[in-house]
């Protein structure tokens, strides 16, 4: 599972808006923005609908996050090189704008009191709040703004950030507390990734570049501070006293614990004895045979450790096997196709994943954004003028995964995949599948987690009945995170959290420039320009059902590429922790990744004081 750092970040604020009327108007400046102008929260609210603004401070949350890597080795979240601690980015740092819970594209002013969108929509204009201040006790300035953008543009900061930022001219300090973002495009987006933006203290680092602050100790204007600043595995988050947000609307009833701490664990074994011997209160499970099998026993009927399925109303995640095609072997579709028709999910839900799980179809499964049937006549409209450019099949039904469910079956799809291959060049002589050059068809899945070792065997041993040797070679998640940074992989898989309004992240993921930069989470080399110019539809989108148009023509070329094997997803948060420590608000919100639901919502039992 690897995502794009900064489209993570994003993801788990939620994403952020500014109010735009749909029809032209005036510049204007308001305390919110939402995409297609359908703000919740009128100016003068006063908390968050979600969460109880009462909520006592205090306790302590000990979460394993979803994400393990073994340990960590840098505090700076926006360099490439080396691994930063989960949740140094949203407690530690800001942005001017933050989102919410229960909408799925407005957000409210953070660092921010207000934004100003020309009526061109070619630049954003946001004034900081007084009494905005960095851990230092500085105020935060509209020259910090500006460093910021600088400098994450810059080489010294991760590669995917250029990427992210690329229709943003510039940022230009009106003066000390007022920043404007002048754009490219009249991207309806763009003041969404500005606002976004982590906003950097000029003091952090003491004057060293960008890429050579690794241990310094961060300096952001956030309600936490690291507790102990050494490097390892476990790492805590306490309150900080002084933080001068805590009585903003945005704030109000959330972060209630004087201490969060993340605990990693090296293998899924060690994960849950810990959450049995009381080592920690909170785990998402992604293992569907853990969550039938393990959780049972004296400590769960006593109540002392709950599991419970909370409700997961967010599109779905993609997840699947990626496809590198920086690899000649991978560049003929007929391959891809052919190595995709391989996998029988059937089996394996029924077998290894207590039918919990559903299979993904597209990119954007579960939501507005996935394509189904023929293309209705307005995603013609946007796929028409690039018919040149895109295989026959596009204009025709949606891919629909291969399944094994009656009348089908495994050994039909194998049939299929033989003769697709024998199209491409590779026959079966010599106990191998072969090209031209007698050269034996092989495959590498580069895997970082060892629990997926038994999910890929029943594929393995199907494409063995082709002639293809699979391996899996499992490293831990150092060399992992380098390998991916550098494309040096032939397969391996992909998790991407789904969106309730995606946009210029998409690039990174999908965008021909990505494909050539080291670091971006285009993992499978996309270069098509039909692509491309999809993208700009979707950026360019000036209503949701535009957006949604331009999103499911999107998903039907990208599925039609056979760039990926889509595997499973769950409408479900399966979360095992300790009820008697935690109180939690009386509303879930709809729109919500469970371990930042729990930090920022919840609150501590009197048991837990």
């Amino acid at each position: 599972m690897r995502n794009s750092l900064f489209v993570q970040n994003c993801r788990m604020r939620g994403w952020l808006f500014l109010v735009l009327a749909l029809l032209a108007a005036p510049s204007w400046a308001a305390h919110a923005y939402a995409q297609f102008g359908d703000i919740k929260y009128p100016p003068g609210f006063t908390h968050f609908d979600y969460v109880n603004p009462h909520a006592p401070k205090g306790g302590e949350i000990r979460i394993v996050p979803p994400t393990t890597p073994t340990n960590f080795d840098k505090f700076n979240p926006y360099t490439l090189k080396g691994t930063a601690p989960y949740g140094v980015d949203t407690l530690i740092f800001e942005s001017l704008l933050s989102g919410d819970l229960d909408e799925p594209a407005t957000g409210y002013g953070l660092l921010a009191q207000d934004v100003e969108v020309a009526p061109d929509r070619l630049s954003a204009t946001f004034r900081l709040r007084p009494e905005a201040r960095f851990q230092n006790g500085k105020p935060v300035l509209a020259g910090d703004v500006v460093y910021s953008f600088d400098t994450l543009v810059s080489k010294l900061a991760a590669p995917q950030f250029r990427t992210v930022f690329a229709e943003v001219k510039r940022a230009v300090a009106l003066d000390a507390r007022t920043v404007r973002f002048d754009f490219t495009n009249p991207n309806r987006d763009l003041p969404l990734i500005v606002g976004a933006m982590p906003v950097l203290s000029r003091d952090w680092g003491d004057g060293k570049p960008f890429d050579q602050i690794v241990t310094d100790v961060p300096i952001g204007s956030g309600p936490y501070r690291i507790a102990s600043p050494s490097m390892g595995r476990d790492i805590t988050y306490v309150r900080d006293p002084g933080y001068w947000g805590a009585k903003l609307p945005v704030r109000a009833g959330t972060f209630n614990f004087d201490r969060i701490t993340f605990k990693i664990y090296l293998d899924e074994t060690s994960r849950f004895e810990g959450l049995k011997a009381g080592e920690f209160d909170f785990m998402r499970e992604f293992i569907s045979r853990n969550w039938a099998r393990q959780y049972t026993g004296k400590q769960f009927d006593s109540g002392e450790l709950k599991k419970q399925a909370f409700p997961n109303r967010n599109p779905g995640d993609f997840q699947g096997y990626v496809f590198n095609l920086r690899n000649p072997k991978f560049q003929d579709i007929r391959v891809r196709q052919a190595i995709g028709l391989a996998m029988d999910f059937e089996w394996l839900n029924r077998q290894a994943f207590y039918g919990l799980y559903k299979r993904v179809e597209g990119y954007f499964p579960n939501s507005d954004f996935q394509a189904t049937g023929l293309p209705k006549p307005d995603e013609l409209a946007l796929l028409e003028p690039l018919r040149a450019e895109l295989r026959p099949e596009v204009f025709g039904p949606a891919v629909l995964e291969p399944t094994t469910t009656p009348p089908s079956s495994l050994r039909q799809n194998l049939r299929q995949a033989r003769s697709l291959l024998t199209q491409a060049g590779w026959v079966y002589r010599d106990g191998a599948l072969r090209n031209a050059a007698g050269e034996a068809f092989t495959l590498e899945v580069l895997n970082n987690q060892p629990s997926l070792i038994r999910l890929v065997m029943p594929m393995q041993q199907a494409l063995a009945k082709l002639g293809i040797t699979l391996q899996v070679r499992t490293v831990d998640n150092s060399l992992y995170q380098e390998r991916m940074d550098n494309f040096e992989f032939e397969m391996t898989t992909l998790r991407i959290p789904g969106s309730t309004t995606p946009g210029a992240e998409l690039f990174d993921l999908f965008g021909s420039r990505a494909a050539a930069t080291h670091g971006s989470a285009n993992l499978w080399g996309i270069a098509d320009p039909a692509v491309d110019a999809l993208l700009q539809k979707v950026v360019a989108a000036s209503t949701r059902p535009e957006l949604n148009t331009a999103m499911r023509a999107l998903d039907r070329v990208l599925s039609h590429g056979y760039y990926s094997i889509p595997q499973w997803y769950g409408d479900a948060f399966l979360i095992g922790y300790r009820p008697r420590r935690f109180v939690l608000p009386a509303v879930v919100p709809p729109y919500y990744q469970p371990d930042i639901w729990a930090m920022r919502t919840w609150w501590a039992s009197p048991e837990n004081k």
